[in-house]
């Protein structure tokens, strides 16, 4: 596989994915296949339900099988190292955040190289980066983060609007790259920690 920068983002993007599935699942105190699955559904989710949507198949990680092998070395790398992470929760919520980041470009990416109107671009770089983690908070009886008040997918959705705009206006690859994934991180990074979110809404249960 040629090690262009748009394929070293998708490596990071897997890794840091990997790492996220494989810490929510020993949170969990899941069993090594567990982890292992947990890990690996969080990295290829995403990528899996863009390249089928698009038509891309078989899809990329059945195509260049370097991913199961870097996904399997990661969540050993995790398991081995899982007492040097001193806070879990922090350090899951760190690479979820770089995973969602460095995915929304890969989606957006191809869904321009695809020819797709802007709009559907930005939806495939927000299932990109999110559905990898939809997947996961499943499998781990959990809320999907992006079902929940907090800002998730927005922020991918924002960034992935940006990233269509610098495009359009010609701006350099490299710049729109590494724009577009600090936008998302930043956002994400920012409203966990002055706790914005957007307004949600309930029925109440109450009998008058």
């Amino acid at each position: 596989m040629e090690l262009t920068l748009f394929n070293i983002l998708d490596i990071l993007g897997t890794i840091a994915f990997a790492i996220s599935g494989a810490l929510a699942a020993m949170d969990r105190r899941l069993d090594l296949f567990g982890i292992f699955i947990i890990g690996f559904v969080t990295a290829i989710g995403g990528g899996t339900l863009r390249d089928t949507l698009i038509g891309n198949t078989p899809v990329t990680w059945m195509e260049n099988t370097i991913y199961i092998y870097l996904i399997g070395g990661v969540t050993i790398l995790a398991i081995i190292f899982r007492n040097k992470i001193n806070y879990l929760k922090k350090s899951l919520f760190l690479f979820d955040t770089i995973g969602l980041g460095v995915f929304t470009i890969t989606g957006v990416e191809i869904g321009i190289r695809n020819s797709l109107d802007p709009i559907i671009c930005v939806a495939l770089g927000a299932m990109t980066g999110t559905f990898g983690g939809v997947i996961r908070d499943i499998l781990c009886n959990e809320i999907p983060v992006i079902f929940r008040k907090e800002i998730y997918a927005t922020a991918c959705i924002f960034g992935g609007l940006v990233f269509v705009i610098m495009h359009d206006l010609g701006v350099k690859q490299d710049i729109i790259y590494l724009t577009t994934s600090l936008i998302v991180i930043s956002i994400r990074l920012i409203v966990v920690k002055y706790h914005i979110s957007l307004p949600y809404f309930y029925i109440s249960s109450e009998k008058k």
